[in-house]
């Protein structure tokens, strides 16, 4: 599994890059998962739902599945949060896994930023960003794509990574 983060402030387009790169990398065959890290008040579950009167009820995990998918939700209960390298435990084989959030974690990025967004650029003091995804053009010989560019961003994250056709896609 290879690890490639898509950092940058708040407002700044990770999510909407990211939604637009997923595609481009599946079509070249590749199995891709994604990790984000949200608010800490974040819930997926619906209340009154079965799944989250157990939670309320005091349940640690309640995992609710079905013909289409399956979904784990774990309470920490004042437990410490996880860190990354114990979440992306949890994943199923696949070649790539995007995180978006840890903008401050030791793995390669690509810094997303917005010229109106107003941020400092992460790339001036973090070593670990190896291309941005911005709109406008910026003082730094790292790779620089513009914000709609998702197949040019898919194909830079196959090439850095050496990423190929997932071999489960290469059996069907």
């Amino acid at each position: 599994m290879k690890l490639i983060a898509i950092a940058g402030y708040s407002g700044s387009g990770k999510t909407t890059l990211i939604e637009k790169v997923i595609p481009q990398l599946v079509m070249e065959g590749l199995r891709v998962s994604l990790i984000k890290h949200a608010h800490h008040e974040f819930d997926v579950d619906v209340p009154g739902k079965d799944s989250h009167r157990h939670r309320m009820a005091g349940a640690t995990e309640v995992l609710v599945t079905s013909s289409n998918r399956w979904a784990l939700m774990h309470e920490l209960r004042g437990a410490p949060e996880p860190t990354l390298e114990e979440q992306l435990a949890h994943f199923s084989p696949c070649d790539l896994v995007i995180v978006e959030g840890w903008k401050h974690h030791a793995i390669p990025k690509i810094e997303v930023h917005r010229k109106l967004a107003d941020k400092p650029l992460l790339f001036v003091e973090d070593k670990h960003v190896v291309a941005v995804a911005t709109d406008e053009k910026l003082a730094t010989d790292l790779p620089q794509f513009g914000l709609e560019d998702a197949e040019g961003v898919a194909r830079f994250i196959i090439e850095y990574l050496g990423l190929k056709k997932s071999v489960l896609q290469r059996v069907k």
